[in-house]
């Protein structure tokens, strides 16, 4: 299994225990060589009973391969051999290729988007080396992506392969596969915090805006707690007014920061704008960097982002505002989990070499 090259130069090498643990650690039943029989002739092909049965009877129905890969996580330039599967048994020869489409399903999606992220991550990164607390990092692309991918797997797939860069996820499905796949400690893999939707702004009528986001102050803001608003109901601008006035009092004496979130519009356009409106309210500090820190609030885009959006929002609010990426935080969705396929880094798994009467050929 290699990626042949694609958008990145290296790939972060994700997903194989999990698809060997889920799939190939449980023997195949007489039922269920049955239930296949009936769906190939069905399909108009000739089915392998003998093969099947046989594995049933010799391997007490495990598929008889050896797989040897690059330890998970690791970050390997592309054109490189990630994962070799070789036939343990001559009078099973086919069920290496017979496994290409489960094993080669789960490496390229995982390490995918695992590559995606560990990307961004490194964007980040260059700007909180910049001008911020590279110690945030971890915190700094949250994943929105569970209803934006194909199924249920993906996104426990897609999800935990984020994890294994970021530790902020609203993808909850991905605890529970790493905890029981990956023996990763359910209570420490990762995290999120309370935040509002349009609806919990919007129920509550346009003059009640105001009402809603004090409720949530309420309700989540404790000491040393976060909370993420979302903001643009009505108007992003007028609603960064709000909290830098009549909520203001409710923000600072919580003792929790504040994450304003907008959702729409250009975030070339907004984000500076709103990062005016709040440091005439809230004020803001200078950092050992010369970048200035907004006191009590931060802010997190999540709309539409994608790697070349994130890295063009990093470049305006550094570059032309001089404000530290310290106040910004990214959420990606189908971005992340869904806005890959196999093509992006090219991927392949091929026979490589077949041995006939004793003699190795490569192929």
């Amino acid at each position: 299994v290699e990626a042949r090259g694609g958008f990145f130069e290296q790939t972060v090498f994700f997903g194989l225990q999990g698809v060997i643990k889920e799939y190939l650690l449980t023997p195949i039943t007489a039922e269920q060589i049955d239930f296949a029989e009936k769906i190939w002739n069905a399909h108009g092909m000739q089915f392998n009973r003998q093969g099947w049965e046989y594995i049933l009877k010799e391997h007490g129905g495990l598929i008889p391969v050896k797989i040897r890969a690059v330890k998970e996580g690791s970050v390997i330039p592309v054109k490189n051999v990630l994962c070799v599967i070789e036939n343990t048994d001559p009078a099973v020869p086919w069920v290496t290729t017979w496994a290409e489409t489960l094993i080669l399903r789960a490496i390229w999606y995982g390490t995918t988007v695992a590559t995606l992220s560990w990307t961004v991550k490194q964007q980040i990164k260059e700007y909180l080396e910049k001008s911020g607390d590279v110690s945030l990092l971890p915190f700094k692309l949250h994943d929105f992506g569970a209803r934006g991918v194909s199924s249920f797997e993906s996104a426990e797939l897609g999800g935990a392969a984020h994890l294994v860069n970021f530790m902020g996820s609203d993808t909850i499905c991905a605890l529970p596969y790493l905890a029981e796949l990956y023996n990763a400690p359910i209570d420490s893999i990762c995290y999120s915090i309370p935040a509002m939707e349009h609806s919990t702004v919007t129920s509550w009528g346009k003059e009640g805006e105001v009402d809603a986001y004090r409720n949530m102050v309420k309700q989540f803001a404790k000491p040393g707690a976060i909370l993420a608003c979302v903001s643009d109901s009505y108007d992003i601008y007028q609603a960064c007014e709000y909290w830098g006035t009549v909520l203001k009092d409710d923000v600072i004496n919580s003792g929790a920061t504040l994450v304003i979130r907008p959702d729409s519009g250009d975030p070339l356009v907004v984000l500076p704008k709103m990062l005016k409106i709040l440091e005439k309210h809230f004020g803001s500090k200078t950092n050992e960097k010369g970048y200035k820190v907004l006191n009590h609030v931060r802010v997190i885009w999540g709309d539409g982002i994608d790697r070349l959006a994130l890295s063009s929002i990093l470049r305006v609010v550094d570059d032309v505002c001089h404000w530290s990426a310290d106040n910004l935080a990214f959420g990606m969705g189908g971005g992340l989990l869904q806005k890959v396929d196999r093509d992006t880094q090219k991927w392949a798994m091929k026979c490589s070499a077949v041995r006939v009467n004793g003699e190795w050929r490569d192929v």
